[in-house]
C-alpha cells in the first residue's frame, strides 16, 4: 500500500467541541489509504471505510480528537519514530520483525488467506492436493515465501500484479492463486470476471510463522505501557459491547474480527 502523500481532515473524524469544554488530547492517526473499503478517499473528498470508522469510535472511546494524516504505507513507522505521528491504523500486519522497531495493540482484525480456484475444482487444496498443479502468487508478498516452502511440490507461478494471476486463473493457465481473501472477494469473485470461482480450503493466514498474529494499531515502544493500555482497553469494549463486529458487517460479508 504505497501511496501518494497527502493530509486530510474530514469532519467525521474530528469531534465536536461544546462550548465552555476544553479541547480534547488530540491523537494523531496514520493512514495510508486507496485500499477500498478499508481506508479510501470518497469522490467528497472525505476519508471512509472500516479502518476510518473504527478509528472514530476508538477516539470517542478514549475522548480524544482523531487528527487522520495520509502518508504512503512505507513512510507510517518513519513518521511514527519521528513523533509526525502517534498510532498507525494501515492494515499493519503484526509480524516479529516489525515488532523489533513498533509496539502493537491487539489485533483488531484477521486478514484470512485461501486459495481461489473454480468452484467446481474436485482438488484438495492441501500441499498433496496441487501437487503438480500451478498456483499464481502476486511476486514479493508473504504468499510467494508461504507457497514456496509449503507447497513445494507445486509451480508457484509469479506475477507483478495480483489482478494478472487472476486473469490466467480465469483463461484456465492457473489452477489456483493464494491471495487475502478480500483482495478476492472485492477485486475478482465480486466482478462478472470472478463468475464460478470460489475459496476453497482452509485459512492459511493462521499461520502465525508467515502471516504474523493479526491487525493491530501501530504505537512506539515508549508508549505501549500509555496509550498502548489506553487503545487496548477501548477496543476490548468495542469488542464487548458489539460495535466492532457491527463495523465489520457494514463493509464484509465474512467475519475478519472475531478472536482466533
Amino acid at each position: 500500500m504505497r501511496r501518494r502523500l497527502a493530509v486530510a481532515a474530514p469532519l467525521s473524524l474530528v469531534g465536536a467541541v461544546a462550548l465552555g469544554q476544553v479541547a480534547p488530547q488530540r491523537l494523531r492517526i496514520g493512514f495510508a489509504v486507496g485500499y477500498a473499503p478499508f481506508s479510501e478517499i470518497g469522490t467528497d473528498g472525505q476519508l471512509r471505510g472500516f479502518e476510518i470508522d473504527l478509528a472514530q469510535a476508538l477516539c470517542m472511546r478514549l475522548v480524544v480528537q482523531c487528527v487522520p494524516v495520509i502518508l504512503d504505507f512505507d513512510g507510517l513507522v518513519p513518521a511514527l519514530k519521528t513523533r509526525k505521528i502517534d498510532a498507525i491504523m494501515a492494515s499493519m500486519s503484526i509480524t516479529a520483525e516489525r515488532q523489533q522497531a513498533i509496539a502493537f495493540s491487539a489485533p483488531y482484525y484477521f486478514s484470512p488467506v485461501r486459495l481461489v480456484m473454480r468452484s467446481d475444482t474436485r482438488l484438495e487444496a492441501t500441499p498433496a492436493g496441487m501437487k503438480g498443479r500451478r498456483i499464481g502468487v502476486e511476486r514479493g508478498t508473504v504468499h510467494e515465501r508461504f507457497l514456496a516452502e509449503q507447497f513445494r511440490d507445486s509451480h508457484v507461478m509469479r506475477y507483478a500484479t495480483q489482478d494478472q494471476a487472476f486473469l490466467d486463473l480465469r483463461s484456465g493457465r492457473l489452477d489456483a492463486t493464494l491471495v487475502d481473501v478480500v483482495i478476492a472477494q472485492f477485486g475478482f469473485l465480486n466482478q462478472a470476471g470472478g463468475r464460478g470461482f470460489g475459496f476453497v480450503g482452509p485459512d492459511f493466514g493462521r499461520d502465525e510463522r508467515y502471516y504474523g498474529k493479526g491487525i493491530g494499531v501501530g504505537l512506539r515502544k515508549a508508549d505501549a505501557n500509555t496509550l498502548g493500555h489506553r487503545i487496548d482497553d477501548a477496543l476490548a469494549t468495542l469488542r464487548a459491547n458489539g460495535t466492532l463486529k457491527a463495523l465489520n458487517d457494514r463493509y464484509f460479508n465474512f467475519d475478519l474480527v472475531s478472536l482466533r
